[in-house]
């Protein structure tokens, strides 16, 4: 038994010297570069680095058409305007995401259903799923949890079976794939977030991905404050005129942002090849480890680990999640807690939504934690959380 004074927060020395962060963003020389270059440009905005840009995207995700704008936030909400959502209509959520998942339904005034996950990889229930659809819902939100692909196929079919759009919040998941598809190519709308903790940044941004040509026109002018014929269509028609067709917002990235996204997404394969590499040391140190449980990886979808989440088993510890938490900060392992269930949020209980309803989210919630994941740590920064872990579990074990 490891004594209560070898434990860092109780006094003892730490496993680090400094904080290891749970994600963190990867600059290089290139990217700098590639941004000076825009800075140097005519362009500092609605260029033509943000249509390269989209061309590239859509490319590497499989889909014929992405539509960039200002955050992961935007894109759910554009996608969820595209997606015909409005007052009277409901969309099915999952409780376990950011907020923004949710949010993005009430955005544009429907109303939100939240069905429970799957307890092993957290990712939504199809089950659940079809028994809330209702004849005021219009649309599916799932989310790729962690960077593990939802159960795209079953969800589509249930999707096409009631006429409902299906949105995927793949923020986690640039460059996952579901059986051999890449995520971006099969949803009828795919979210990607391009903050710094995600797989490539812009610094902030996202991208909508579709193959449905009028969902994407209807991205492009939600985007530009609901105008259709953007200023590139103007000057070729050698014309000023244009029309707001419907109420928009402005969501555009700069050229300086796609600047940094293309140079960024050249090394997307090398960062995912990293994090897979990652993700397997720590499911072998953790295979055997009592009360300490990763999710489950299935074998006809490939994630992307955005997120290494470790399931406790509070059975076995003489201390609760908070505990545990708090124990390995102090040995400065930035283990971090994603997320708190979406209706346990004062916005969402002032709905009447009340905690109870979604076991499995909620038994999750209490029990999990988010291991650091990304490109540049090194294996001795892997050896540092597996160390700590070990050493954190075996005091509090009973």
């Amino acid at each position: 038994m490891i004594r209560m004074s070898e434990l860092a927060i109780h006094g003892g020395a730490p496993i680090r010297k400094t904080l290891l962060p749970y994600g963190k963003q990867s600059i290089d020389e290139t990217d700098v570069e590639a941004v000076a270059e825009a800075l140097r440009s005519e362009f500092l905005t609605t260029g033509p680095l943000v249509d390269k840009f989209e061309r590239v995207f859509a490319e590497m995700v499989g889909a014929k058409y992405a539509v960039a704008v200002s955050s992961g936030t935007a894109a759910l909400h554009a996608a969820a305007s595209a997606a015909g959502l409005r007052a009277g209509d409901n969309a099915i959520v999952p409780p376990m995401s950011f907020v923004a998942t949710a949010n993005c339904v009430r955005y544009v005034g429907a109303s939100v259903l939240f069905a429970d996950v799957i307890p092993e990889t957290l990712t939504l229930s199809t089950e659940k799923t079809a028994r809330l659809v209702t004849a005021q819902t219009k649309a599916i939100v799932t989310v790729d949890y962690a960077g593990q692909p939802s159960d795209l196929e079953d969800l589509t079919t249930i999707a096409h079976r009631h006429g409902l759009v299906l949105i995927e919040d793949a923020a986690h998941a640039l460059g996952a794939t579901y059986h051999g598809r890449p995520v971006g190519s099969i949803a009828d709308l795919t979210t990607f977030s391009l903050h710094p903790v995600k797989h490539i940044t812009t610094g902030e941004g996202g991208v909508v991905a579709t193959n449905d040509s009028s969902l994407a026109t209807h991205l492009k002018a939600f985007r530009n404050h609901g105008i259709k014929v953007d200023y590139k269509q103007r000057e070729k028609g050698m014309t000023w005129f244009y029309d707001v067709e419907g109420i928009g917002y402005n969501y555009r990235i700069t050229d300086i942002q796609c600047a940094l996204g293309l140079s960024q997404l050249k090394r997307l394969k090398l960062w995912i090849d990293r994090r897979r590499v990652i993700a397997r040391a720590y499911d072998r140190a953790f295979a055997e480890l009592p009360g300490v449980k990763p999710l489950v990886q299935l074998p006809d979808r490939e994630s992307v680990f955005h997120l290494y989440v470790v399931l406790l088993d509070l059975n076995q510890f003489r201390a609760g999640r908070s505990e545990i938490f708090s124990a390995l900060r102090a040995e400065n392992i930035g283990v971090n807690v994603h997320y708190i269930p979406i209706p346990w949020h004062q916005c969402y209980r002032d709905l009447g939504f009340r905690p109870g309803q979604w076991p499995n989210a909620e038994g999750a919630y209490e029990r999990m934690l988010s291991l650091p994941i990304f490109p540049a740590m090194m294996d001795d920064d892997v050896g540092d959380v597996i160390t700590a872990v070990r050493k954190v579990v075996a005091y509090y074990r009973k």
